[in-house]
């Protein structure tokens, strides 16, 4: 062991038990808390009940203890006509409370609408090959139908839900990389996000085509030599798409809490979503904040938003996104013949059946809450959500600014921060109830209120 600790190397820390993964980095951690309030701490955040503590220590690797997240609920959410108490996992704290005023705010007016553009999943088999391209293409005419019926029994059980492999075709990169091609298959997973079934069907049938290329007499010998680079899902699936939207009439977003008129209201909301549709940098915490929803609800049910937001961003990035290849804003608004309109649309691959969202309890527990949704619905929920976050951060924006309210949220995490008493944290609570919030505001009322004392 060094003698600054944390440089200490250790082989079969994988081995080691999760009591002894815990004293080891105790004793080798630098920091305000000692080794022996290190393990408490962590030891502190296991689960009282030890068989769901083994279930979260499964889900991943050298598993120490479990960093919680709080998870709230957006009551009263009218989407396509039916109410819905929604379920986020998020730490950020006011944007729970601002998409349940967004809902409030739209429940009245319509609601929130959303439907479907597509459901197609994208995979991928990369290879190598050197030849006369037409052909390559050729031979892949002629065998698709033989590539298909090999992974038949494969995707059996899918497609007896009703999914299974869509399409098939041949795309020649060799133009920007030499030797370079590319199988690309589009898939449909039901309420599966599908992730495994893809994987699996690509490296089946990539192990079938190098063995057709090997044996093809309408190559050239010289030709029949295929090198397989990878076999994987793509988690852009530009046509796995869901549009949310709100709209009513302009009178309709008169409110007293404007504090100026609903057209020039309705005109710096118009500005501020177009300035999102020119300028990369609000576009990137416009989107942002867009994910502040999203994220908490695929959290909650489950599912990957790391793929979620990477295929989004994606989008926002491309043509798709009608933007002419400029990052820009998921979400647009437009105001025609005394009508206000918002909505997005946003690429989602989510599943309601299978991985986590059949494994974690409270996954369930979301998914139960919902109602028991289709992968279809859970993206309209989703999409809703954030299309809700969208609105309740730019209406603050362009009217009493982004911090009043956020910063009225955020004031219990700034006492905890300062380790304020149940009694200054209701002192505090009724004097910043008129008052802007900062860390220096409160520090100050902090520091009187412990002289006075």
């Amino acid at each position: 062991m060094t003698t600054e600790g944390v440089e200490m190397f250790i082989e079969g820390f994988s081995k080691l038990s999760k009591l002894e993964k815990i004293q080891f980095l105790s004793s080798n951690t630098s920091g305000a808390h000692s080794p022996e309030r290190f393990v408490e701490l962590l030891k502190s955040f296991w689960h009282p009940n030890q068989e769901s503590q083994k279930i979260f220590d499964e889900f991943s690797e050298n598993t120490i203890t479990n960093f919680f997240f709080p998870y709230g609920v957006v009551p009263n959410f009218l989407l396509n006509g039916k109410i819905h108490n929604v379920p986020m996992v998020i730490e950020e704290s006011s944007v729970v409370a601002a998409c349940s005023k967004a809902a409030k705010f739209w429940q009245t007016r319509g609601g929130f609408k959303a439907e479907i553009i597509g459901t197609d999943k994208v995979g991928q088999i990369h290879f190598h090959w050197e030849g006369q391209s037409n052909l390559l293409r050729q031979l892949f005419e002629t065998k698709t139908s033989e590539l298909k019926e090999f992974i038949a029994p494969l995707e059996k059980n899918m497609v007896a839900r009703g999914g299974g492999l869509k399409s098939l075709s041949l795309v020649d990169k060799s133009e920007l990389e030499s030797g370079l091609f590319q199988i690309f298959a589009t898939f449909k997973t039901c309420d599966a996000m599908g992730a495994n079934f893809i994987n699996t069907i690509l490296e089946a049938l990539a192990q079938k085509w190098k063995d057709i290329v090997a044996n093809a007499s309408e190559l050239p010998e010289s030709e029949r030599k295929l090198t397989v680079i990878m076999s994987i899902l793509s988690n852009f699936t530009p046509n796995c798409r869901v549009r949310a939207s709100v709209e009513c009439a302009i009178e309709d977003l008169a409110g007293s809490d404007l504090g100026m008129s609903t057209e020039e209201f309705i005109w710096k909301f118009n500005k501020a979503v177009r300035i999102a549709e020119l300028d990369i940098y609000r576009a990137t915490t416009h989107n942002k904040g867009i994910f502040n929803g999203i994220d908490a609800v695929v959290l909650a049910t489950g599912n990957d938003f790391r793929a979620v937001e990477a295929c989004a961003h994606a989008f926002a990035s491309t043509a798709y996104n009608n933007n002419g290849n400029q990052y820009q804003s998921l979400s647009h608004c437009s105001v025609e013949n005394g009508k206000f309109k918002f909505w997005l649309e946003v690429p989602m691959a989510v599943g309601t059946i299978g991985g986590l969202t059949a494994l974690h309890p409270m996954a369930k527990v979301s998914l139960d809450m919902l109602g028991g949704p289709t992968a279809e619905q859970l993206m309209m929920i989703a999409a809703s959500i954030g299309l809700a976050q969208n609105f309740a951060a730019i209406r603050s924006l362009v009217t009493t600014g982004i911090q009043k309210g956020h910063m009225k949220m955020h004031l219990m995490n700034i006492l905890n921060h300062m380790e304020a008493s149940e009694e200054e944290r209701n002192q505090a609570k009724k004097y910043f109830e008129d008052k802007v919030v900062s860390f220096s505001a409160v520090r100050e009322f902090l520091s009187l209120q412990r002289k006075y004392h």
